[in-house]
This record gives structure tokens, sequence and C-alpha cells, in this order.
């Protein structure tokens, strides 16, 4: 008795049946193809033999491009509030930021001391 008038209070308050996010078979499919074409762009560029900031640079581009796609689709982030979304891109770009301003300190301090030193 109390689970029937438990979900008739739920379908009161909710308006009906409760439905979770439905996407379609086709965005996951066109997300993989993606992720299948981004990834034989990350190969070719060891195949094309590049060398330098250029080769690196276009692999972590790609990477995060990768990166990117699965987390704001198979993980779901596109359809989440944009609170959340906050909550878990600010503190890692916070690191990113807070990682980099040490190594031009660091890059500093060595220099400084080489130049003392020698």
């Amino acid at each position: 008795m109390e689970s029937s008038s438990t979900s008739a209070l739920h379908t009161a308050v909710t308006g009906g049946e409760a439905k979770g996010q439905e996407h379609s078979v086709g965005i996951y499919l066109k997300v993989w193809g993606l992720l299948f074409v981004l990834s034989t762009l990350s190969y070719l560029v060891d195949y094309a033999n590049l060398q330098g900031y250029l080769r690196w640079g276009l692999i972590l581009a790609l990477m995060v491009a990768k990166a990117g796609l699965i987390v704001a689709v198979f993980m779901h982030m596109r359809w989440e509030r944009l609170a959340l979304v906050y909550a878990i891109l600010i503190p890692p770009l916070a690191l990113l930021v807070l990682m980099a301003l040490m190594a031009t300190e660091a890059d500093y301090t060595f220099l400084t001391r080489l130049a003392h030193f020698h």
C-alpha cells in the first residue's frame, strides 16, 4: 500500500513518469567516427615525421579535442547544468595556470642562480 502511494506522490510531483536523458544512437556513432578521424590524424602527425613544437602542438591539440568529445558526449557533460560544468572544469584549468606560473618561476630562479654562481 505504501509503495503505491509513494508512486502516486512521485507522479503528482513530477507531472508524469520519471524519464532519464535519452539520446539517439546516431550521436554516439558520429562522435565515435569523429574520434576515429582525430586518432587517424594523430597517427598521421607521427607518420609525416614532423618534429619539434609543431609535432607536439598538433598531438596535444588532437588529444585535447578527443578528450573534450569524450567528456562532452560519453560522460554527458554537454547536457549538464553550467554550474556543474564549471565545478568540474575550473579546478584543472586553475591547476594548469598555477603549473605554468611555477614553471616560469623555476626558470627565472635557475637563470638567476646560473648568472650569480658563474
